[in-house]
């Protein structure tokens, strides 16, 4: 709260501060999201190319404000993906310098089994990011950076973060949305009522 004085009568009063909303987006799942809905709908495609802090600045409410957008993910160890993505995010950098921060996690080749035929092979797997996602959500309300939290994700790992905000940071708001084609019923459990399917919000 902040405290005015009227320079007439002498008397104090109090407008609210703004709220402080930080996104934390699950830069795979979202990504992936999009990926599945364009197979049915082309006209998701243009999403793959987003301005990541306008796309999160049209949720806001009334006297709220965008603290951060914080995007986790990892360089896919394809170089040309890899190259699509790094001019991805230099574009969101040059629009966004302030308010945007990208936070990378590490693919590595796991040797998978396949019993159908009997061979091993390599896939990339991505590492790091749920547990990046939860450390930020916790630290940013231990240390008081924000006041709402929004989860885009659909993630179960994120479960517990979720559960330890809510039973030790209680004045804290917290939203989920599910990126399109993407769903938890551990996830939509701990925040029931105040899930958006974006699949639902298409712009």
């Amino acid at each position: 709260m902040v405290e005015f004085c009227c320079r007439h009568t002498g008397s104090f009063f109090f407008i609210g501060m703004p709220q402080r909303v930080t996104f934390y987006i699950d830069g795979f799942n979202f990504y992936n999201g999009l990926k599945t809905k364009s197979i049915v709908d082309r006209s998701w495609k243009k999403y793959y190319w987003i301005d990541f802090v306008l796309f999160c600045k049209q949720f806001l409410g009334p006297n709220q404000v965008l603290e951060k957008v914080k995007y986790f993910t990892a360089p896919p160890l394809n170089i040309q993906k890899q190259k699509r993505q790094g001019k991805l995010f230099k574009a969101n950098r040059l629009l966004n310098p302030l308010n945007l921060e990208f936070i990378i996690g590490k693919y590595y080749k796991i040797n998978t089994h396949c019993p159908n035929c009997n061979t091993t092979f390599q896939k990339p797997e991505e590492k790091r990011t749920d547990v990046n996602i939860s450390v930020q959500l916790i630290g940013d309300c231990a240390l008081d950076r924000t006041d709402s939290l929004v989860l885009i994700s659909a993630d179960s790992d994120l479960a517990p973060a979720l559960n330890y905000i809510k039973e030790n940071f209680s004045a804290k708001k917290i939203k989920l949305y599910f990126p399109p084609e993407r769903s938890s019923a551990d996830l939509f459990n701990i925040m029931s009522r105040k899930v958006v399917y974006l699949s639902n919000n298409k712009g």
